[in-house]
């Protein structure tokens, strides 16, 4: 007796996981049917340029039949974004799209998020581990160049400079100034990096700060190239405060927006970036295309509205859409 019981207890806890597992495909099939999945970004903080993420996400959102919202930290905490990501898992959404401030803090719940069915996609994280795809809008290793070759245009190729980037520990940042340091090294050998890089440009008080002291130490400092929402503005205003306006080249990859006031007086010269707002469009189109199914169709050859055909690259998503601003055409774009 004591052995049919047990057989029919393990019969019943069979029954019940059945049971479970066929709601929660019905749960998805209906999902798929109508279309209602729940997205939300989350970038590293809420600013004029992730503003225009969330722009490109709802335009895609709307077109594509899906709800999505974003959920940004109130500063570029990483602790704030992981929590922000866990409260995502925890409310069930089904696809989170995140532009790291840690590629290595979000992995524990990265995976949280995969081991429950939650398609996880970023941008500015190349080859983000426990993501399915990650979104670059521009070649990193040209885009750094770029910056590079702008700042040489505007000193001669000659004197010190200084690179700033969001953290050390974001991928697409590292990876842009490793470009553009070595670029300078091969091409520039004139030019001289006088510290290591600075993670300050996603706080513009910070990068202010830095550029105040490293002016005070370096006199003859001639330029600060800034990978990151906030240090070209930093580094502006400190020319602003030095009188040092157009005797110092600043090139950025700040929104339009935001680096406007400091085109329009000469305190900073250009900013080179894409258009964040195809970055969220993107991901929309990736996490319904998993969604529905259609992982496999993410290979080379695929076409996603507006934006054309980008390269595959292992789980990268690579597009080659620069923008370069300056004081003549920075009104035209919005955000």
């Amino acid at each position: 007796m004591k052995k049919v019981g047990k057989i029919l207890l393990l019969g019943l806890v069979l029954l019940i996981a059945m049971q479970g597992l066929y709601a929660a495909g019905e749960q998805e099939a209906a999902a798929a049917e109508d279309g209602q999945y729940t997205m939300v970004a989350i970038p590293k903080l809420r600013a004029a340029w992730f503003n225009a993420l969330e722009k490109g996400m709802l335009q895609a959102a709307d077109e594509y039949g899906v709800e999505a919202y974003m959920q940004a930290p109130a500063a570029a905490d990483e602790a704030q974004q992981v929590r922000l990501i866990e409260d995502a898992i925890n409310q069930g959404v089904n696809a989170i799209m995140v532009v790291p401030n840690d590629a290595n803090s979000v992995v524990p719940a990265f995976n949280r998020a995969k081991e429950q069915g939650i398609v996880v996609m970023t941008h500015e994280s190349p080859n983000q581990e426990a993501g399915d795809f990650n979104v670059e809008m521009i070649d990193n290793v040209k885009f750094g160049e770029t910056m590079m070759k702008e700042i040489a245009a505007r000193t001669d190729g000659k004197g010190k400079y200084v690179v700033f980037v969001g953290s050390l520990t974001v991928p697409a940042h590292n990876i842009w100034a490793d470009a553009a340091i070595a670029y300078q090294k091969a091409n520039y050998p004139q030019m001289e990096l006088v510290t290591t890089k600075q993670p300050v440009s996603e706080d513009r008080n910070a990068a202010r700060q830095k550029t105040l002291e490293l002016l005070s130490v370096h006199p003859d400092l001639k330029a600060v190239l800034a990978f990151g929402s906030q240090g070209a503005p930093g580094a502006a205003q400190a020319l602003r405060e030095r009188s040092l306006i157009g005797q110092i080249a600043v090139v950025g990859t700040t929104s339009p927006m935001e680096i406007a006031p400091f085109l329009k007086d000469g305190s900073a010269s250009l900013s080179v970036l894409w258009d964040p707002g195809e970055a969220g469009y993107a991901m929309v189109y990736l996490s319904k295309l998993i969604l529905d199914g259609k992982r496999d169709t993410i290979k080379q050859g695929l076409e996603i509205p507006t934006l054309g055909v980008p390269q595959i690259d292992g789980m990268n998503v690579l597009f080659d859409r620069p923008l370069i601003v300056d004081a003549d055409n920075v009104d035209d774009y919005g955000f």
